[in-house]
């Protein structure tokens, strides 16, 4: 399940695409277009720059911007960044695998499982981006 912080961001990105010819955009106006709580989404924007999907300018006509077209963002990446693991079970995940305790992967019928459940997600979520997010959502 996404987290109400991933549900942000992608409120915030899909703000950012919307109005990306326009320049940096400051993230009070984002905060109030979106109903985003703003200290929460300073914390928001902040991790999504460090990610480097973000840029920001300082000063008169600043604000946040996005570092790449929106077709090469893919949601999986933004999901990461602010959630974490996608994968249900952290032993099936690509990026934070950890194994179960008191688990023997080899004959463990909930990891095979919850494995097809992570690809079949994973092969919808990687290939979306957040152009399709702000073009699906019309």
């Amino acid at each position: 399940m996404l987290s109400k912080k991933a549900q942000y961001a992608f409120r915030a990105l899909e703000y950012l695409v919307e109005h990306q010819d326009e320049g940096p955009v400051l993230i009070a106006t984002i905060a109030k277009k979106k109903k985003i709580p703003l200290k929460f989404l300073e914390n928001i924007l902040l991790e999504l720059r460090k990610a480097s999907f973000l840029e920001s300018k300082k000063g008169k006509g600043g604000g946040y911007y996005l570092a790449k077209a929106p077709e090469k963002i893919p949601v999986a990446a933004i999901i990461r960044t602010v959630d974490g693991p996608i994968a249900m079970l952290p032993c099936v995940s690509l990026y934070f695998y950890k194994r179960c305790k008191n688990c023997d992967e080899i004959h463990c019928g909930l990891h095979d499982i919850m494995e097809g459940v992570r690809d079949a997600t994973l092969a919808i979520l990687e290939k979306k981006s957040l152009a399709d997010l702000v073009r699906e959502g019309k």
